[in-house]
């Protein structure tokens, strides 16, 4: 039984690259950190003595890392140098621009990494007990975080890359045609709702989120459209929604929690529409059989380890069934969006 699995059983290739995967991301990140994608974009081809005089490794440090990063296929060596394959030039050459995936990779690196290694210990006591590698008594990383700003900076500077690595998505949707003000729950640094005004001239929004947080939607993205981009701290449980709202969107937000909380909240989304208010829930959504969807596990682990101790992608079919709980009707969703999401809709009756 021990050479059951064959040779070229596509799941045998995949757990071979998964059990190496841990070094082969820090070895990307790595690279993506001294800049050397950048740094081939602008001169391809170059020796490995070249790539060590901008980067500053030693030699046969530099050697071990290349070596790495090709064996991901993101880096090709022809005739001697080095080439940023057609993948690590979209996506992390241009490594200075807010959505660049070494925001990403970074953020992943230093928040959400570290936490797996508690996975075993966390799962068994049912808590994300990974929390505890950060001070503070807050019940979740986000309110930890505020207690470090630096690592709080790199964190939102990850969810932002990713969230415009997705967001047009949902700008496109024309359930915004005829909405004017949205209220942005859980809006974080105000990426969302800076790229929404862009798009919809006639549309405003209020982010609304914790203090921490706000302040940096007050001087990020959220800065460059002060007139239609409003902020308002609270704390989205225990404080109520700003009023005046037409739509409220909650973006990678409701995956955080469990049933009940997520009720909750769809429930004062519900109390704070007029009649014909619509309600949006844009995130991950796992199969409706919870086996597929690689981005969405991922993200229920770190939930559950280290974010919030619970919460996970849900499958659509639950946002529409909470939904309707909360009273909306026309409740549907827009699946197969980008990295696995999905957007589910209600209208207030």
């Amino acid at each position: 039984m021990k050479n059951a699995a064959r040779e070229d059983d596509p799941v045998l290739e995949r757990f071979h690259f998964l059990v190496n995967a841990p070094a082969l991301f820090n070895a990307v990140t790595t690279a993506a950190e001294l800049r050397i994608f950048a740094f081939l974009s602008a001169t391809p081809g170059a020796s490995p003595a070249e790539i060590q005089s901008f980067c500053g490794l030693t030699a046969h440090q530099l050697r071990v890392l290349l070596q790495a990063v090709c064996t991901t296929g993101l880096l090709e060596r022809r005739d001697g140098g080095y080439h940023n394959a057609s993948v690590a030039e979209e996506l992390l050459a241009a490594d200075e621009e807010p959505d660049s995936w070494s925001h990403i990779l970074t953020g992943w690196k230093e928040v959400y990494y570290p936490a797996f290694a508690d996975m075993t210990t966390a799962l068994r006591a049912g808590t994300n007990t990974a929390l505890a590698a950060h001070p503070g008594d807050e019940p979740t990383l986000y309110g930890r975080l505020s207690r470090n700003p630096p690592l709080e900076a790199v964190f939102h500077r990850a969810m932002t890359a990713f969230t415009l690595r997705s967001v047009d998505a949902l700008i496109e949707q024309p359930v915004f045609d005829d909405v004017r003000h949205v209220l942005d729950v859980g809006g974080g640094d105000g990426s969302t709702s800076a790229r929404l005004v862009a798009g919809h001239p006639e549309l405003r929004t209020t982010v609304f989120d914790m203090p921490s947080v706000s302040r940096l939607a007050s001087g990020a993205e959220a800065g460059t459209q002060p007139d239609r981009v409003s902020v308002v701290p609270g704390d989205m449980f225990t404080d109520p929604f700003p009023e005046g709202p037409d739509a409220v969107l909650f973006s990678h937000v409701l995956e955080i929690f469990d049933e009940d909380s997520i009720l909750l909240l769809m429930k004062k989304a519900y109390d704070a529409l007029p009649s014909g208010g619509r309600v949006m829930v844009y995130g991950y959504n796992v199969s409706d059989d919870e086996t597929e969807g690689v981005f969405g596990a991922r993200l229920g682990l770190y939930f559950n380890v280290l974010a919030s101790g619970r919460g996970m992608a849900y499958p659509a079919r639950d946002y529409e069934r909470w939904l309707r709980e909360a009273g909306f009707g026309e409740v549907e969703t827009v699946p197969g969006l980008p990295y696995e999401h999905g957007l589910s809709l209600g209208v207030k009756r």
